[in-house]
This record gives C-alpha cells, structure tokens and sequence, in this order.
C-alpha cells in the first residue's frame, strides 16, 4: 500500500489547528514513512522565569515529534498511545527556531519507539529524547482527531 498524500496534508492541517499545537506554536512541518519534522518559532511563553527555554517545551516537542514519525506505517483504524518519554535537554536556547526531527526506530505490532533530535537554527543539538508509543485497535486513530474537527480525511492508504 502506498501512503497518501493528501491524507497527510489533510491530517498535518487539522493538528496543526489543534488546541495544544496552537498553545505551543508548534507545527508539523512534513511526515511520511518512519520520519516527521515539527518546529516551534520560540516566543516569551516559552520561557522559564530565567529567560531560557522551558524544558518542558523540549518534551513535548519530542512526544510529538515521535509520535508522527511513526504514524505512517500503522494501519489506519490504529491509535498511538504514548508509554513514556525519555528526554536529554543538552543546551539552552533564549530565542529563535527549534526544530525537531522524529526518525522511527522500530514499529511492533503492540509497540513503536522512535528517536528525536531537537536543533537550534545553526544546527545545534539542543535536545534528544526517544519515545515508547503504544499501538491502539480503535481508540484515537486519526479519524477522531477528523470527526472532532467536524471534518473527514482521504483515505491513509492508496
């Protein structure tokens, strides 16, 4: 099966419209088969009372970012579910753009891990982390996120 295009337009549209996407600034930039790239245009909300990036941003950029890496490769009535998240924040950032690149490392049939570096503009490294995900039959697969928005997506698969 060949992964549809339009679906993943369709799809990156919606979550990037969605209430946690929007609070964060966060957008998915591209997806497909085992990678996503996501970034976030860093604003004062993103601080800590420091004046430096929130490690928390970091974490859920990553949890993002390896969710949508490996959403491609899953049937299309499957959910994911994420079991953790380990994040190394490895340097600071006071403004700018981050962007994170999710690479799929292996996809199970009840469970998925993927791989996230998070860069600065000049291609520092900021941040890694690596997320254990879980394979849903049926509860929140894509269509939902559809449903809610009060729209439909094309079909996953050609």
């Amino acid at each position: 099966m060949t992964l549809n295009e339009k679906h993943i337009k369709g799809l990156i549209k919606l979550v990037n419209q969605s209430p946690f996407f929007q609070l964060l600034s966060m957008t998915i930039e591209d997806m497909g088969v085992g990678f996503s790239h996501l970034q976030i245009e860093l604003d004062h909300k993103h601080l800590s009372p420091y004046l430096a990036i929130q490690g928390g941003v970091y974490s859920a950029l990553i949890d993002a970012a390896a969710y949508w890496a490996v959403y491609a490769e899953l049937p299309e009535e499957a959910g994911l579910i994420t079991m953790d998240v380990n994040v190394n924040n490895l340097a600071s950032i006071k403004e700018g753009t981050i962007r994170a690149s999710g690479r799929r490392l292996k996809i199970g049939r009840s469970i998925c891990l993927a791989d996230v570096i998070v860069e600065d503009n000049h291609g520092r490294i900021l941040s890694q982390g690596t997320s254990k995900l879980l394979v849903t039959q049926g509860l929140q697969p894509t269509a939902q996120i559809a449903q809610l928005a009060g729209t439909s997506l094309p079909p996953k698969f050609l």
